[in-house]
């Protein structure tokens, strides 16, 4: 699940996730959650699915004009032999209010093929005021030669794709990365590239992969890149295993701050990896452009080794204070497969973190509840929203989000 703010009304909350489909159709399909009054109401938006295809790997950014963009993965056949049908492709589509949308367009398509198949497409938009490529909308994604194969021969790569005219059209893919992954979905795949973009339009992709965390840069607004480059082991890998958990990454998430105070124009990293023999949650911070990065600051303030895991973290950063946001869910002080969840704040750039208690009841995971592979924060003003999913009693899983509201710059709840 992933949600965002609109930067023209920060009353207006959009998130976006995968459900299930209707009986009769397809097993997945995609949702929109439309809140107009900053988190209390929220309707629930069907979206238009006429191929009937899986969907999946929601996402969405907003751009400077409040204009929403929702990203997703629509396929069939895959997995499957000799499939009836065979598609695979990334799709976007735009909205004003988050309730009525455009037709979806491909960023990429294959029909009548699974292979290639796109994976875990990530959308971010130029808002930065002196960038030449301002209102650029960019999209980075996995691409598998074939899915889940474990033929050496096959491969993974990160690609990626700009919009000039609001998402209306995509480029031709890019090839970013230059070394592949293998194509099994694990850990030495390349994966978890979220495009951020810096205070002059710059471009940055950082993935997880078999050497860890690797960086790349545009100069250009995503026409060209440069060498990958690697900026932090990740020991355990990032397919991280957790008791009740069917499927858990602890995949990198990269932001930047737009914001006009002192650590303008930051890079941060956050990620989960096995260093400290449980999972936990990390940042990396660059003040350079990428080109040099301070260590790694522990985000959750749990005892070291001590046995709980964090789970699932992303993070925003406030355009308006800089303050950086990480939400995860939680397991410290909580037996067997209890979770609950955590919102970290730092106003410091990155340095040091508070960690405040998200008001979720704890509850048992279990692996046929599917948690999904992202869980959502967003920032703005002061105004903290998180999205998650949970399992409730009987076993079904529901969303809920939570609001918190801070003197910018500050750890202080505003009443």
């Amino acid at each position: 699940m992933t949600v965002a703010i609109n930067p023209t009304d920060r009353s207006h909350l959009v998130a976006v996730s995968t459900g299930r489909g209707a009986p009769g159709g397809p097993r997945s399909t995609n949702f929109a959650y439309v809140s107009p009054d900053g988190g209390a109401t929220w309707t629930t938006v069907p979206a238009a699915n006429p191929e009937r295809r899986l969907q999946g790997d929601d996402t969405i950014a907003f751009s400077a004009d409040g204009t929403a963009h929702h990203v997703y993965i629509s396929f069939d056949g895959i997995r499957t032999a000799r499939p009836d049908r065979a598609m695979s492709g990334i799709f976007a589509r735009r909205s004003r209010d988050g309730l009525a949308w455009s037709d979806p367009v491909p960023v990429v398509d294959h029909v009548n093929s699974v292979e290639p198949f796109e994976d875990k497409p990530w959308p971010a938009v130029d808002t930065a005021a002196d960038s030449p490529h301002r209102g650029s909308l960019y999209v980075a994604w996995t691409r598998f030669d074939v899915y889940g194969s474990a033929d050496p021969a096959h491969e993974s790569h990160i690609l990626f794709a700009r919009s000039r005219d609001g998402g209306r059209t995509f480029s031709a893919p890019v090839r970013v990365s230059d070394r592949p992954g293998d194509a099994r979905d694990g850990d030495d795949t390349v994966e978890g590239a979220v495009p951020a973009v810096g205070p002059k339009g710059e471009v940055y992709l950082v993935w997880a992969g078999p050497r860890g965390l690797e960086l790349d840069r545009s100069r250009d607004g995503g026409h060209t890149f440069g060498e990958d480059r690697v900026i932090a082991r990740t020991p355990g890998g990032w397919d991280l295993p957790v008791p009740g958990v069917k499927r858990h990454n602890g995949l990198p998430v990269t932001a930047t701050d737009l914001s006009p105070g002192k650590d303008r124009g930051s890079i941060y990293v956050t990620w989960i990896d096995e260093r400290n023999r449980d999972l936990d949650v990390f940042l990396l911070a660059s003040r350079d452009g990428g080109e040099t990065w301070e260590e790694p600051v522990r985000v959750n303030d749990d005892p070291a080794g001590n046995g709980a895991a964090q789970l699932f973290a992303w993070t925003a950063v406030d355009p308006g204070d800089g303050s950086v946001n990480v939400v995860f869910y939680d397991r410290r002080g909580l037996s067997g497969t209890l979770t609950g969840l955590t919102l970290a704040r730092s106003v410091d750039g990155g340095r040091t973190f508070v960690n405040h208690r998200i008001a979720q009841e704890p509850f048992p995971c279990r692996d046929e509840a599917f948690l999904g592979d992202y869980i959502g924060v967003a920032a703005a003003g002061g105004q903290v929203v998180a999205a998650w999913a949970h399992v409730l009693d009987d076993g079904e899983t529901a969303l809920s989000a939570a609001l918190f509201r801070f003197r910018p710059g500050t750890q202080q709840a505003e009443r």
